[in-house]
């Protein structure tokens, strides 16, 4: 072999640049042969799943929990909330890529409001879609409050056990409300407690109120529909905490924040003074226990004791405004200087058939009653409108079916206009009149002047179909509202 080496040297070296080049080959090429079978099948797999990644709902790979404890982390058993439309918070329509059998199991402190994502999955794969980010998407909700380590949330517990407190230190007091309940001890002796729930006003631009604020923020955007949180910088922005304090005695032994709300103290163009409810939330585990209507009583309140002009919400959510109405019904039933308006309405009701235009006139409440109910009550016109027509039905015959299609006409003209008031167009825009089904009036469109007022006829005639329906999914809605907060209001005046 030396004596082969010696005498041709060059061949030999060739002969091995050549093995060696094969085998770099077949390493780097990507489309292995029988050569590679296990190589070969291993790639295919990861291929088939790149193509096949579909991605998972948000919603369906998410869940959050509440917990009051460091027991309770990990323990599915806990108090769940069922978020919004988690979706909002991930790209590609709400869809996450690039895992498989993802979950996410996030646990939010009710003690100091940070909040631990525990993230399982058994494979990811960078695949078209690519990978989801999925501690981005986590921090668009939670913000600062993330915390990345188990264990460092596990603590917090015992070191945010008086944070509420310490906020709320200096607030004001507004209201004060004391329960007394008994527990039974081992040593079979009872041990009076009391609870203390406590609605404390406190400025937002404060540092340890708008960092309480922010901590809440996941729970707004979680929990609540179209809203943004607020600014914690401006002076405007006051926050209404409702706390409960647990005493015994040894003292207070524990304080739990219930809900708050987040009201914007401005002057309109005519320098009156105004509150405006933006935000308003109670704790999930806590709803249904009326912490949401003692919030809008206080904040009511403060605007009769403050002289403010009225008290507006600001996209009120449809459960929220149950509760506001129901509340404003019954300082409204109570209101004596608009009793008479309201038989006055009534009783054209329930006098038969009448013309739309007399009947609608003859309904509304009269300038005095709106301005009446917003200088004593503060309440806004456009509440007092809604409220109006709920004081109304009250004094109906609802067995008189003659008094119930009036009834159901006047609910119907206030809501037609919106339907047939919507643009058409863009700019360059004139009013004109074109005949409807509806009654024998005209109705104003908003019509471009190069299109032929014919044309425009035609098109208003071809949806009318369309303008009907909605119409009478309104007023069936409305309707619907209209008697169950009736049929509430009765039971709670009994």
């Amino acid at each position: 072999m030396w004596w082969f080496f010696e005498k041709f040297p060059i061949l030999v070296f060739l002969s091995l640049d050549l093995r060696v080049a094969e085998q770099i080959k077949e390493v780097e090429d990507p489309i292995c042969t029988v050569d590679h079978p296990v190589l070969a099948r291993e790639v295919g797999q990861q291929e088939a799943a790149a193509q096949e990644d579909v991605g998972v709902e948000a919603n369906k790979c998410i869940k959050i929990f509440l917990v009051t404890s460091k027991e309770e982390v990990g323990v599915e058993d806990s108090f769940r909330i069922v978020p919004i439309d988690l979706s909002q918070f991930f790209d590609e329509d709400g869809q996450v890529f690039g895992y498989k059998n993802l979950k996410i199991n996030v646990f939010l402190s009710t003690i100091s409001f940070h909040a631990y994502a525990d993230i399982t999955f058994e494979s990811s794969c960078d695949g078209e879609k690519g990978i989801a980010n999925l501690k981005s998407a986590l921090q668009k909700i939670f913000g600062e409050s993330l915390v990345k380590e188990k264990d460092d949330f596990l603590k917090t517990f015992s070191a945010g056990t008086d944070y509420i407190r310490n906020v709320i230190s200096n607030g004001v007091v507004l209201r004060h409300e004391v329960t007394k309940g008994e527990n039974n001890k081992s040593n079979k002796q009872l041990e009076a407690e009391s609870f203390t729930v406590e609605v404390i006003r406190m400025a937002v631009n404060s540092m340890s109120v708008g960092k309480l604020y922010c901590r809440l923020v996941p729970l707004v955007l979680l929990l609540v529909d179209d809203i943004s949180p607020i600014d914690v910088t401006d002076p405007g922005w006051e926050i209404y905490l409702a706390v409960e304090s647990k005493s015994n005695d040894h003292g207070v032994v524990g304080i739990k924040l219930l809900g708050f709300a987040a009201v914007y103290r401005f002057h309109d163009n005519t320098g009156n003074l105004r509150l405006r409810i933006s935000q308003i939330l109670v704790l999930p585990s806590y709803q249904g226990q009326g912490h949401g209507r003692l919030l809008l009583e206080v904040i009511n309140s403060v605007a009769l004791s403050e002289n403010v002009y009225d008290v507006t919400v600001e996209k009120p959510s449809d459960y929220f405004q149950h509760v506001r109405t129901c509340f404003d019904m019954h300082r409204l039933l109570d209101f004596e200087p608009i009793k008479h308006d309201i038989s006055s309405a009534a009783l054209h009701l329930n006098q038969g058939n009448l013309s739309k235009k007399p009947f609608k006139l003859l309904s509304d409440p009269p300038a005095t009653a709106v301005e009446d109910v917003r200088r004593s009550l503060k309440i806004n016109k456009k509440q007092f409108l809604q409220c109006w027509e709920i004081l109304i039905y009250l004094e109906l015959n609802h067995s008189d079916s003659q008094c119930m299609e009036n009834y159901r006409t006047l609910i119907k003209d206030g809501r037609r206009e919106g339907i047939l008031g919507k643009d058409t167009g863009s700019g360059g825009k004139q009013i004109t009149e074109v005949p409807n089904d509806y009654d024998h009036e005209m109705t104003s469109v908003a019509v471009c002047p190069n299109v032929n007022v014919d044309n425009m006829s035609a098109e208003v005639e071809g949806n009318q179909d369309t303008l009907e329906e909605q119409l009478r999914q309104l007023v069936d809605k409305r309707m619907k509202e209209i008697m169950e907060i009736a049929k509430t209001i009765l039971l709670n005046r009994q």
